[in-house]
């Protein structure tokens, strides 16, 4: 799905201060979640965002990213307040962690970095709700309303599931297909060289970990075996 009706007007520190991305409802046969981003300044001002390479002469190319977070869902938020939006998520996150092999407390983890557990989050590159899904990926995964708790996690968690399928031998791998998709993990060979990305992969295993290391023993014994669980299911073709 082409991103090009994504675009920003630059603002006197060159940073995007409008986004309209309405034609992003509409989902093609290829999610824009699963390339990288390309974007280019166009001769008016704006940016373009795109999945797609242009060859424009009225457009100057600015570079390439991973899909950035909602990262504005995350301002004034306390570590006492995410908690309570977190342990509220749960009870949505466990069956479908446990169902495609991940767990609960990577979901948990992706889904702080993504959106702050703000379900009413909106990217700049028009991601959606908790765990941002791309309007043609949401699509994909039969989500049909991306701002409905149940659904995004559904899908957001199954989504994650596919990527540790692609790339069972490191969770680090998956997490950078989730973000800036499998196309750039695998064209790169790795996490892509994208700020957007690298910075998200740290982000989330460092929740993750962190939250384990606090976890109760008997908790965390169960986490241990959650992922093991989720490495086994990960190379069952």
């Amino acid at each position: 799905m082409d991103l090009g009706v994504c675009r920003g007007v630059w603002g006197r520190s060159l940073l995007m201060t409008a986004v309209l991305c309405g034609a992003l409802a509409s989902a093609g046969p290829v999610s824009a979640s699963d390339r990288e981003i390309h974007v280019y300044r166009q001769a008016d001002g704006t940016r373009l965002y795109t999945d797609r390479k242009q060859r424009s002469p009225g457009v100057k190319y600015v570079g390439t990213f991973g899909r950035p977070t909602a990262y504005k869902s995350c301002n004034r938020m306390t570590p006492a307040l995410l908690k309570t939006r977190g342990d509220g998520y749960l009870p949505l996150i466990r069956p479908h962690a446990q169902a495609h092999g991940v767990p609960a407390e990577l979901v948990r983890a992706v889904m702080q970095v993504e959106s702050c557990f703000d379900k009413k989050a909106v990217s700049r590159v028009g991601a959606r709700g908790l765990m941002q899904l791309m309007p043609g990926t949401a699509a994909d995964l039969g989500v049909q309303n991306s701002f409905d708790p149940a659904q995004n996690i559904a899908g957001g968690v199954r989504y994650l599931g596919m990527m540790r399928k692609r790339y069972p031998s490191d969770w680090k791998l998956a997490l950078a297909a989730y973000n800036a998709g499998p196309g750039a993990v695998d064209k790169y060979r790795g996490i892509p060289p994208f700020a957007e990305t690298q910075s998200y992969v740290k982000r989330v295993m460092s929740l993750y970990e962190k939250a384990i290391r606090v976890t109760p023993a008997t908790t965390a014994t169960a986490a241990s075996a959650s992922m093991k669980t989720a490495t086994v299911a990960a190379n069952t073709p």
